[in-house]
C-alpha cells in the first residue's frame, strides 16, 4: 500500500506521515524533503516559494518512485504539498487498488476559530524556518483552493471542520 497525503499548508500533513509512520512503520517520503535536496545540491535553479514550477519538476520523480514501490509490493508514506489534483491520470488501472489518496483540508470556520492553535503547532514535526507570511486569509485561500482543485479532479478532501484530533485518530484506523 502506498498512501498520499496531500494537502494544504498547515492542515497536518506531516504529523499525519508520522503517526502513520508510528503505527504502520512503513517508510515515510516527504516531498519537501526531495523538493530541499534538489534545490540545495543545485540540481535545479527553482527555488521554495515555486510552487507550481516544483509541482511539474517533482511530481514524474515521485510518480516514478510510487510505481516501483507498489510493482515490489512495498509500503510507502508520500507527504507533500506537490501531488497534483489529477494524479490518478498517470497511473494504469492496474496501480490505483495499491494507493490510498488523503488530502487534508481547513474549512473557513476552523481557521477562523483556531487560527493561533494552528500557528502555534507549525513547527511540532519539523522546523519552519519562516512562517512570517502565514495568515488565517492566506490559509483560507489555500484550502479552498485545494478543495475545489481536488473535488473537480474527482477527489474526496477530508474536511477538517470541528475536531483536529478526532479527524487524525480517524484516518489511522
Amino acid at each position: 500500500m502506498v498512501i498520499l497525503i496531500a494537502g494544504a499548508s498547515h492542515t497536518g500533513k506531516t504529523l499525519l506521515a508520522q503517526r502513520m509512520l508510528e503505527k504502520y512503520h512503513y517508510p515515510y517520503l516527504s516531498i519537501d524533503h526531495l523538493k530541499m535536496g534538489l534545490i540545495r545540491s543545485g540540481n535545479t535553479l527553482l527555488t521554495p516559494d515555486d510552487d507550481d514550477a516544483l509541482t511539474e519538476y517533482l511530481w514524474p520523480i515521485v510518480r516514478e518512485m510510487i510505481k516501483t514501490a507498489v510493482e515490489n509490493r512495498q509500503n510507502l508514506i508520500v507527504e507533500g504539498c506537490y501531488i497534483p489534483f489529477d494524479w490518478q491520470k498517470d497511473f494504469d488501472d492496474e496501480y490505483l487498488p495499491s494507493l490510498r489518496f488523503i488530502c487534508l483540508v481547513m474549512t473557513d470556520g476552523y481557521i477562523d476559530t483556531h487560527f493561533e492553535q494552528i500557528a502555534g503547532h507549525a513547527s511540532e514535526i519539523e522546523d519552519r524556518m519562516d512562517d512570517s507570511d502565514c495568515s488565517a486569509a492566506s490559509l483560507k485561500e489555500s484550502n479552498r483552493k485545494l478543495i475545489m482543485g481536488y473535488q473537480n479532479a474527482g477527489e474526496q478532501v477530508v474536511l477538517i471542520d470541528s475536531d483536529y484530533d478526532s479527524v487524525i485518530a480517524r484516518l489511522l484506523d
